[in-house]
């Protein structure tokens, strides 16, 4: 262990219980979308306390509505806004941006918590609660890397930018404003639950919906109507048999399961408004995972054609054809080469700190990362602590150790990849 290592260890021991309840603040903190201010304000609030430029960044729809990556989610489209933190100086070293999105999803029944998901309780070294993995522990991760290197008197030689958006969930409109507004740096760490893994690509993710008409009349006729859930089920195994199908044609290295990378989801089934009534309408929505390096377009032809082919066996659907229309978050897929200098940088820093080898993988969720990539042409990696499987679920949780241990890589990682002096 080095000895700036040693140092910055014994710093993160000193913030330990700190760094703990800064967490648990933010929890406490509902941010669901449309509701992210008050998070963004303690946030903002932290950044000034050592020093930071800090800007306010607002979300207007009208600036980013013609960019190609852009997704109207639905949700205000004038009212929300970024927190960065600027660390800003003039050597030349390389410059680096550490994002992480505060806006969380909702937390379904209470009832399946084990208590408030707002508490950001501690129990058995993990902390519990909506957005505990997903993702403020890692965003507060690589903000006190930045507050600890600043205290232990370390200077970069290149600019660090912390970037808390909002937005991700659905579409990514924070860190696409911030792409838009121009800022810009030689590398991005996503401070994403990996489990501290380093994921430099990621499978995309396409929303869609699914209308499907049938013919309603009372249900002692059944007979002379057309059920709109039965219409759905040869539609609903089409799709089955596609994502197999998909799988089989795709060759993608850095996946744990081969047939696994790209998963096609029905996520909602709406139909019916009467328990004696044929239903006359079904809408299904869903997500169609999209391959790395297949473009969005070429995903959303394969599922247009297997409804179309589906449909036109049926004599019902033949003339009455699903409407299916893409929705809401279209995620592109995303990568940057493994061998790039940021993944070897990081993966070198992560070894060091942790002594276990490093685990290079991709990811089969959207995510920012390839904003960054496909549009800013910003090299990125998703790297952080948490485990993905948690993320979304009752009870959440984060591991303390494991955002502890991120702290030091990332902070790590600056030093490495910045240059710099401790003054």
């Amino acid at each position: 262990m080095t000895e700036f290592q040693t140092k910055f260890a014994s710093l993160i021991k000193n913030h330990h219980n700190e760094i703990i309840e800064f967490i648990q603040s933010a929890i406490r903190l509902p941010s669901l979308a449309n509701n992210e201010g008050p998070v963004q304000e303690l946030i903002a609030k932290k950044l000034s306390s050592f020093d930071l430029h800090v800007d306010h960044v607002p979300v207007h729809f009208e600036t980013i509505k013609e960019h190609p990556a852009f997704c109207d989610d639905g949700f205000s489209p004038d009212s929300r806004y970024n927190i960065l933190g600027n660390w800003q100086n003039n050597g030349n070293g390389k410059s680096l941006i550490l994002n992480g999105h505060v806006d969380v999803v909702p937390t379904g029944p209470e009832e399946n918590w084990s208590e408030s998901p707002w508490s950001g309780s501690v129990k058995k070294n993990k902390i519990y609660g909506r957005g505990a993995c997903d993702m403020k522990a890692g965003l507060i991760a690589g903000i006190y890397a930045v507050k600890i290197l600043k205290e232990s008197g370390f200077k970069p030689n290149g600019n660090v930018q912390i970037q808390s958006v909002v937005g991700e969930e659905s579409g990514g409109c924070g860190t696409l404003t911030n792409i838009v507004k121009g800022y810009t740096a030689d590398g991005a760490i996503i401070l994403e639950p990996t489990s501290m893994s380093i994921c430099p690509i990621q499978s995309g993710a396409l929303t869609f919906r699914i209308t499907i008409n049938g013919r309603a009349t009372h249900a002692a006729t059944r007979w002379e109507g057309i059920s709109a859930i039965e219409k759905f089920e040869p539609v609903h195994q089409a799709i089955l048999d596609l994502e197999k199908d998909r799988h089989k044609l795709f060759r993608v290295n850095y996946y744990e399961n081969t047939d696994r990378v790209a998963p096609i989801n029905i996520g909602t089934i709406h139909s019916g408004d009467w328990h004696s009534t044929v239903p006359g309408k079904l809408t299904a929505e869903g997500r169609l995972g999209v391959f790395p390096g297949e473009s969005a377009e070429e995903a959303r032809n394969t599922l247009e054609d297997a409804i179309k082919k589906i449909a036109a066996k049926d004599s019902w659907l033949k003339n009455s054809p699903p409407v299916l229309k893409w929705i809401d978050g279209q995620y592109e897929s995303g990568k940057t080469p493994v061998e790039h200098p940021l993944v070897k940088t990081l993966t070198a820093c992560h070894e060091s700190v942790s002594h276990k080898r490093a685990k290079l993988k991709g990811v089969t969720y959207g995510s920012d990362l390839r904003l960054f990539t496909n549009y800013a042409k910003i090299p990125a990696v998703l790297y952080g602590p948490g485990d993905v499987r948690t993320a979304h679920s009752a009870n959440e949780y984060v591991q303390i150790q494991d955002v502890m241990k991120s702290v030091e890589v990332i902070a790590n990682f600056i030093v490495q990849w910045c240059g710099g002096q401790f003054e």
